[in-house]
């Protein structure tokens, strides 16, 4: 019989475009079966149910089918990981199809929020397999050719615009929600602030919960690491574009090491959580829930809105609620997770980079395989004045706290009690927004203090926002420097850079603008709201924190689109926005001869 095909390359050829639409079928089918999952948990009182839910399964099927036929190709490369990644995704996929036709059986009885363990799961499964489809389509954004900045602020625009919508769904809250307090709570979530103009708690569904919660996670870490991480690992290469912007995005110096990086991220990130997650839910009193499931949901809750340093809590006057405030170990746990989360992903892959080479060095020298090496300077000058300076926020918020709070929210307290809540107290105002304790019964002092350490927040390269911990350090020693009569800045036997304190120059001018014209827009707005609490609402938005003094709720809406601007720029920077907007100067080639300014 005659061959159709004139040559092996046309037998290749047609090989790769079965492959090729195969691939976009996959993605055409994520958008479906997501599309069906909105309208099912958005819309819908019987969720999976009905014809349209037989739909969502056939739909299961054909992507299990389509993953079969891709694990197949040969068209994409293919580590082991993501061979047995794809393959339980197989697995999974026709487990619930089957499932949902009588074929096998599985276990209904735990319920978490108001959807059974199979539902939770599959929605989990279809939702991740629209993130993968998502993450590799997001790997061509470098191809729109423009600055870095804009793509880091767009997306968080897009991923705003996409939780304002989904928290408009009427099954989201129990009561709807307006445009506005919808975009101010996505815009909260995902730039990890806590300010809320709804009760979590009760305002909010069990799926109106879970969107911000996926918000929260998204926003904390940034829709480009979790859309490159994904993006790379399925589909297994990046082009030399994404790696130039992935390369300043992630503060990763070599091109090389990119993918490794993000994986330490994503890996640090979800084991930090688990372990958080874990801990409190076998620590915290079983009798303040209704079921095993709700204890799960509070503990995964806590844990990501912790590490984010989202301040988002499903009680009603967050962990300060009846039951809850005297859970002091687990706000422990929840202290520790936000300094994990607010030190910044640099110094942990610094002291992990450096463990690492004494652990692996030391191993050989006992077993006489080479000596021992010494690495120069592992753990350099920013991740050390980052926890020296982190170091020092904690120590004097906690002295300070003690003191002043003496009399007033620790008091009455156990010894351990007023330990935890001190602790807690300085730890929360750099960008955490958990509260232990009544906000309004603070001494003023501690409000004051709360603005200082609220202003600095967490540190560059973390969840959290803020002016940044290196920025102020930088600011202080170049006053120290000028102090001493010095033409330059060192620390640690090294110089700063004159750009570097120009930089921080600009940030903290420009976040003094920023919070000035804010403070001023919502007295505008609001005239009979007291200065200190609107003072204390827009240093919260600005370094993405969430505490108040209790005016939220009140804010008008002018005001309440005051304070979702102020969150976004305190999120992605204003520094980042004007580089973003304002044309690049050439290199000047030319200077001008230099002149003194009187300054006193």
């Amino acid at each position: 019989m005659k061959s159709i095909f004139n040559s092996p390359d046309d037998r290749v050829i047609l090989i790769k475009k079965v492959f090729d639409r195969n691939n976009r079928m996959l993605q055409i089918l994520s958008l479906i079966a997501f599309g069906i999952l909105v309208y099912d948990l958005g819309f819908r009182e019987n969720v999976q149910d009905g014809v349209l839910g037989k739909v969502y399964y056939v739909l299961l099927l054909f992507l299990s089918v389509g993953f079969i036929i891709r694990l197949f190709s040969k068209s994409e490369k293919y580590s082991i990981a993501r061979y047995l990644v794809e393959v339980t995704i197989i697995l999974f996929l026709l487990i619930v199809s089957l499932a949902n036709f009588g074929a096998i059986n599985i276990d209904n009885t735990i319920v978490i929020g108001n959807l059974p363990i199979k539902s939770i799961f599959v929605n989990l499964l279809i939702f991740i397999l629209f993130l993968i489809e998502l993450s590799k389509l997001s790997l061509s954004v470098n191809q729109l050719k423009i600055h870095p900045a804009l793509v880091f602020i767009l997306s968080f625009l897009v991923v705003i615009a996409i939780g304002t919508g989904m928290l408009l769904l009427p099954n989201a809250t129990k009561e709807g929600i307006s445009l506005i307090d919808a975009l101010f709570t996505s815009t909260s979530a995902v730039c990890v602030t806590g300010l809320i103009v709804l009760d979590t708690s009760s305002d909010f569904t069990f799926l109106g919960q879970f969107i911000i919660l996926i918000l929260f996670q998204v926003g904390g870490l940034g829709m480009m690491t979790f859309t490159s991480f994904f993006g790379f690992f399925f589909k297994g290469s990046y082009s030399l574009q994404n790696q130039l912007f992935l390369k300043d995005y992630i503060n990763e110096d070599n091109i090389g090491a990119i993918n490794s990086t993000l994986l330490k991220i994503i890996l640090f990130t979800l084991i930090t959580e688990g372990v958080a997650a874990l801990l409190i839910f076998k620590i915290i009193d079983q009798g303040l829930f209704n079921s095993t499931g709700d204890q799960v949901f509070f503990s995964v809750f806590h844990a990501i809105s912790g590490f984010c340093n989202a301040g988002f809590s499903i009680l009603g006057d967050g962990l300060y609620e009846v039951g809850f405030r005297e859970e002091y170990t687990v706000h422990l746990i929840i202290a520790f997770t936000i300094i994990l989360g607010g030190i910044g992903f640099p110094v942990v892959l610094g002291y992990f980079n450096y463990l690492k080479h004494v652990v692996v060095d030391t191993t050989k020298m006992i077993t006489k395989e080479k000596e021992y090496e010494h690495a120069p300077r592992v753990v350099n000058v920013n991740i050390r004045l980052i926890v020296y300076t982190t170091g020092i926020l904690l120590l004097i918020g906690f002295v300070t706290y003690w003191i002043f709070e003496s009399n007033h929210t620790l008091a009455g307290l156990s010894g351990y009690g007023k330990f935890v809540t001190a602790f807690f107290g300085t730890v929360t105002p750099r960008t955490a927004g958990f509260n232990t304790v009544d906000m309004s019964a603070l001494a003023l002092p501690t409000v004051l203090i709360y603005l200082i350490l609220m202003w600095i927040g967490a540190s560059p390269g973390s969840t959290g926002g803020g002016l940044k911990t290196s920025t102020i350090a930088v600011a202080v020693l170049n006053v120290v420097s000028i102090t001493k009569g010095k033409d330059r800045v060192e620390i640690f036997k090294r110089q700063i850079g004159g750009e570097t304190l120009r930089k921080a120059f600009a940030v903290i001018v420009l976040s003094f603008l920023v919070i000035g014209f804010g403070v001023f827009l919502v007295l505008l707005f609001d005239p009979q709201m007291p200065l200190i609490s609107v003072a204390f609402e827009i240093f919260s938005a600005f370094s993405t924190v969430g505490l108040s003094l209790g005016i939220t709720g009140d804010l008008s809406t002018g005001s309440k689109i005051v304070v979702t601007v102020i969150m976004f720029l305190g999120r992605v920077g204003t520094l980042t926005v004007l580089v973003a907007f304002v044309r690049k100067a050439r290199t000047l080639r030319y200077k001008y001869p230099e002149e003194g300014v009187f300054i006193t």
